[in-house]
């Protein structure tokens, strides 16, 4: 099982030094990857009554394909992982291009994880369907997928059109691996038949198990390997119990794993690197 770590955006600040520090900290402990979540614009609470959304105006976020670019000159080896784009709420040859730029910069180091979100006031801010977005996903990834792999394309969806265009650069990888976030059946679906892998978000009981075993059943229904599906969660360090569900991912074939220290009462970048210090350690002991 391969670790990593979650990159702590709300909380690391906005010194470029930290952020640095931080992810070459991370790579110098021998941490395989690097997550980061993404969040274009955060609500405002206090105009919505009753908003339940997990993040507001007040949580800070740094832009995950700038971010990378940043890291991809920072570090040498440590991937660089999406968990995930909010897909649908980006113009997709864009999307395409900023991945391949990054897996580029990076020497083939991005994985892309994709979800479709569930904060319909950013897409309204940045002027995309938020009702249509799962079906549209998977036209997305279908266009990104030829961009990636062709000097040219021309393409005709249902709602894309290239007439004879593609990126230049082109990405290291051919094509960037997409993995994708979430748990409806919906997302099974694209996993098993689309995916590169999966960031499972539920926890590894009961319930969890029945999902990852659907997940595998619809795979092999499709003709493809179950076993080539990577499957990667995390587990918070402010839990006590961080041992059982790393292992109990590893009992349900998870590939990967990683450790996220936001909302432990960490107040400093230096304290979310001893974080991950301390669980490098204890993991490998």
């Amino acid at each position: 099982m391969k670790l990593g770590v979650v990159f702590p955006q709300t909380e690391i600040g906005s010194d470029p030094g930290a952020v640095r520090e931080y992810a070459q900290a991370a790579e110098d402990m021998g941490y395989n990857h690097i997550i980061a979540f993404d969040h274009v614009l955060g609500a405002n609470a206090g105009s919505r009554p009753g908003w339940s959304g997990a993040y507001r105006h007040t949580d800070a976020f740094h832009e995950p394909f700038v971010l990378f670019g940043y890291l991809a000159g920072h570090t040498s080896r440590i991937e660089l992982a999406t968990a995930v784009i909010i897909l649908p709420q980006r113009q997709t040859a864009l999307v395409a291009k900023q991945a391949a730029a990054v897996d580029v910069l990076s020497g083939g180091r991005l994985r892309l994880g994709i979800g479709i979100g569930w904060n319909a006031v950013e897409y309204e801010a940045l002027g995309e369907d938020f009702h249509n977005r799962g079906r549209r996903s998977e036209e997305q990834i279908d266009l990104m997928r030829k961009l990636w792999t062709n000097d040219l394309i021309s393409y005709e969806g249902r709602w894309h059109t290239v007439t004879d265009a593609g990126l230049n650069p082109l990405p290291v990888q051919q094509p960037i691996p997409i993995w994708f976030g979430g748990a409806a059946a919906q997302t099974l679906r694209r996993v098993a038949t689309m995916g590169d892998g999966w960031f499972p978000l539920f926890a590894p009981d009961e319930r969890g198990r029945a999902l990852v075993a659907s997940m595998k059943e619809q795979a092999e229904a499709a003709g493809r390997d179950p076993a080539s599906i990577g499957i990667e969660s995390w587990a918070s360090i402010r839990n006590d119990d961080w041992r059982q569900t790393v292992e109990a991912w590893r009992e349900l074939g998870a590939t990967h794993m990683s450790i996220n220290t936001m909302n432990a009462g960490i107040d400093s970048p230096q304290g979310h690197i001893e974080a991950i210090r301390r669980f490098k350690e204890a993991a490998e002991g």
